[in-house]
């Protein structure tokens, strides 16, 4: 019986070490493309090309030459996952701010949630702050330009092969007049192989 249950064990210990994965810590600009869907890399590639190409474009120069030298202020709207599958679209738009920022090129203000949640901040401090720290209304800046897109795709798939085309559109819309100052695009296609394929 004893014997029995030692065997039990043994084998239940090999099993777990078979089930038993691992897990590696790898470099965050390293391209690693498991499943074909869109990732972290084309999220930081299509939004690094994308604002590379509408800070190279003439309203840029346009602006800060009729507003004396003054950067044109921008914010990113709403960007819709038209997709056949699900997208982090929030992680794509942070990609967004995080590459226009950094760019010096335009000044950049708040998303309407960040917006929300320092306006409460600043009724608080209205009621509880010194008068000295208490930040007052009316002094925030407004955007000149408001950065809006799609993430769209078409599948392709036919026994453990498929085709992904990615296509994001990029306006940039003047805030005052609603024209667009800038429309970019930019495209990803993936071949993906697999026995069994699921997208």
């Amino acid at each position: 019986m004893k014997r029995n249950l030692i065997l039990v064990f043994v084998c239940l210990a090999f099993l777990v070490a078979g089930c038993a994965g691992s897990v590696k810590r790898v470099d965050t600009e390293e391209v690693i493309d498991l499943s074909g869907r869109w990732n972290d890399t084309d999220s930081r590639f299509v939004s690094e090309e994308m604002i590379k190409d509408v800070l190279s474009r003439p309203w840029l120069r346009k602006f800060v030459n009729e507003h004396k030298g003054k950067l044109p202020v921008v914010i990113v709207g709403t960007v819709k996952n038209s997709s056949h599958e699900h997208i982090s679209v929030q992680t794509f738009v942070k990609d967004l701010e995080r590459a226009l920022i950094n760019s010096g090129d335009v000044d950049f203000v708040a998303s309407k949630q960040e917006r929300d949640e320092i306006r409460d901040e600043r009724k608080d401090q209205a009621g509880h702050s010194s008068e000295e720290t208490a930040k007052s209304e009316g002094e925030e800046t407004g955007a000149d330009f408001m950065l809006q897109g799609t993430i769209n795709s078409i599948l392709d798939k036919v026994e453990g092969k498929a085709v992904i085309f990615y296509q994001t559109n990029l306006e940039l819309i003047d805030i005052a007049t609603h024209k667009k100052a800038w429309i970019g695009e930019k495209k990803i296609k993936k071949f993906v192989e697999r026995s069994h394929l699921k997208l």
